[in-house]
């Protein structure tokens, strides 16, 4: 048998050392301090007779053996979860997910899964960014982000990702815009930022003399189109209720892009165990707001 020898929160520092190539960063993310980090990672490294990692001037790199013993403490970390599953005590969890999502989940079903995530896990925390989805992919390849929730198509392979289904689009106008004919050569064409799939598309459509005029804030163009200042290519889940109330309709396109895709992505060799059960409760929230949303 094993006597406490080494304790969870030396290899929970380790992996975060290891992950984010920091101990500032690891201890910000573990809300500790940088000494607390290195008193538990010398800890360690004086209890298995091993030196774990090289410090060099504003890095980190793990030695041969410390690589392969932070591979091992992703296994007892992930078995410490399943001890807890196993026991029925969610509440004995403590992790912080750092969670990514676009602008469409923040101003949809956000709130909603966060509230189930904590109904399940009453101790876990959330330190969101609401970003591109390009962007998250980079967050996600640095080891910055523990999930992201975002749309195809991505740059960043993952090794857990969770299919979240499709939201189509919609082309809207304040009803004075749609009372007239429509031109979408004759006003502003408000949508996705530049570099999304939706935007080349309507840019591949259109042509250049069409005025699209591209947002990284979708709900600026929402509002802007609310003020009559344009026609607008949205997703319709976030313009939905504002065709119900009427201020806004929905223009008789026959054309739209291609619906958003969107996915629950993280890397299951590093993810913890809430971070997986939070990716399945986003499939779930997900999938009862497409099917209780009008579309």
């Amino acid at each position: 048998m094993i006597s406490s020898a080494f304790t969870l929160k030396q290899l929970e520092a380790l992996i975060w050392v290891a992950d984010l190539g920091s101990f500032r960063k690891a201890a910000a993310h573990l809300n500790t301090t940088q000494p607390n980090i290195s008193s538990r990672i010398a800890g360690l490294e004086k209890t298995l007779g091993l030196s774990l990692m090289q410090r060099d001037t504003g890095s980190v790199q793990l030695t041969a053996k410390g690589a392969e013993i932070v591979a091992q403490a992703r296994v007892v970390l992930q078995n410490a979860d399943t001890l807890l599953n196993i026991a029925g005590r969610p509440d004995l969890h403590t992790d912080r997910i750092r969670l990514g999502v676009t602008e469409l989940v923040a101003y949809t079903w956000l709130r909603e899964f966060m509230r189930r995530v904590s109904d399940v896990f009453p101790n876990v925390s959330f330190e969101l960014t609401v970003d591109l989805s390009r962007n998250l992919d980079k967050e996600l390849a640095s080891n910055t982000l523990d999930l992201a929730i975002q749309t195809a198509p991505f740059s960043v392979q993952t090794t857990g990702e969770i299919a979240l289904g499709a939201y189509p689009f919609a082309w809207v106008a304040a009803p004075d815009i749609a009372a007239k004919p429509i031109d979408l050569y004759a006003q502003p064409i408000l949508t996705h930022a530049r570099g999304t799939v939706a935007y080349s598309e309507l840019r591949d459509r259109l042509g250049d003399r069409a005025n699209i005029v591209p947002s990284n804030a979708l709900m600026s163009s929402l509002h802007m189109v609310l003020d009559g200042m344009g026609i607008a290519i949205l997703p319709q889940v976030m313009a939905q209720e504002h065709i119900t109330s009427g201020a806004l309709v929905a223009l008789p396109m026959d054309w739209r892009p291609t619906p958003l895709q969107f996915s629950a992505r993280f890397q299951s060799d590093k993810a913890s165990g809430t971070v997986q059960a939070a990716a399945q409760i986003a499939a779930e929230v997900a999938t009862d707001h497409i099917l209780h949303s009008t579309v």
